[in-house]
């Protein structure tokens, strides 16, 4: 079950981290004439669990600038910030299945 869990935290912080990426390139495109936003087709890749690099998708949506830009640095701002909260979970999870392994293993030691 272990692996299990933390298979599975490894694969949402991947895919955090990929998120993240992501996002700071459209930050570092905001002023690039045609750029498009993409985001991390986050529930679609997380269900589907393949490895490599997560596909990105176009966000929809958003307000095109007379340059063919659509990126906006509120929405982008959002994402940095809500892609942070999800990592530090997820790595406060990691590191409680961790400590239980750990007691686990010191009571079998005091057995």
């Amino acid at each position: 079950m272990f692996e299990r869990v933390a298979g599975n935290l490894e694969s949402y912080m991947n895919l955090l981290s990929a998120r993240q990426r992501v996002v700071a390139s459209n930050i570092a495109n905001a002023d690039t004439p045609n750029y498009r936003t993409q985001d991390v087709d986050f529930r679609a890749e997380f269900e589907s669990a393949v490895g490599g690099k997560p596909k990105t998708v176009e966000v929809a949506g958003l307000e095109v600038k007379s340059d063919g830009n659509n990126v906006s640095l509120d929405r982008e701002a959002r994402q940095l910030a809500e892609n942070a909260i999800r990592f530090n979970i997820a790595s406060q999870l990691s590191r409680s299945q961790i400590r239980l392994l750990r007691s686990a293993i010191q009571e079998g030691k005091n057995t």
